[in-house]
């Protein structure tokens, strides 16, 4: 009898919170996850629309019932004012990328046209490079990665940001 688990594909999930902005926070969010096994793959944390609140936003994936369990400790901090999972159907998802991508004179047409077709922006160029924004879902982003992954020199992600459509506050 073998003591592997068979690998689970678990799905991405993503929380907003809404959280006093005070030092400490993130610390003790962070340790819900860390305690649950969960890893954080993106967490963005900025002060929101008032100087007391910060919303964060974070992007994990693990065992459904578990994530359930991290939703409900996530309310009982004392500073959590809001905290829920967005789906995507019912929320605006965006991330942010830079790229920096090595270019000569023979492929610097090319990649001009692959950043034309992701809308991406050119932010800074030399003789042997060029930085770009990319702005979009993770899969766009994804796909802007794959297509320019032999020329890459460096790549920074934001982590996604999610806003709740229509009335519903994120």
């Amino acid at each position: 009898m073998s003591d592997s688990t068979p690998t689970e594909t678990f799905e991405k999930r993503t929380i907003s919170m809404r959280v006093h902005n005070r030092p400490g926070v993130l610390s003790r969010v962070a340790q819900i996850f860390a305690r649950r096994g969960f890893n954080i793959d993106s967490l963005v944390v900025s002060r929101g629309h008032s100087r007391d609140f910060s919303r964060m936003t974070i992007t994990c994936q693990g065992d459904p019932k578990v994530f359930e369990q991290i939703i409900k400790q996530l309310y009982k901090l004392v500073d959590t004012t809001h905290a829920a999972e967005h789906v995507k159907a019912k929320a605006v998802e965006r991330e942010l990328a830079l790229f920096k991508i090595q270019v000569d004179e023979k492929a610097r047409t090319e990649i001009f046209q692959i950043i034309d077709v992701f809308k991406g922006r050119t932010v800074d160029i030399s003789d042997t490079t060029v930085a770009v924004e990319v702005t979009g879902d993770s899969g766009k982003i994804n796909a802007f990665e794959n297509l320019i992954k032999d020329r890459l020199m460096e790549m920074v992600r934001s982590g996604k940001l999610v806003l709740a459509r229509g009335e519903e506050l994120t």
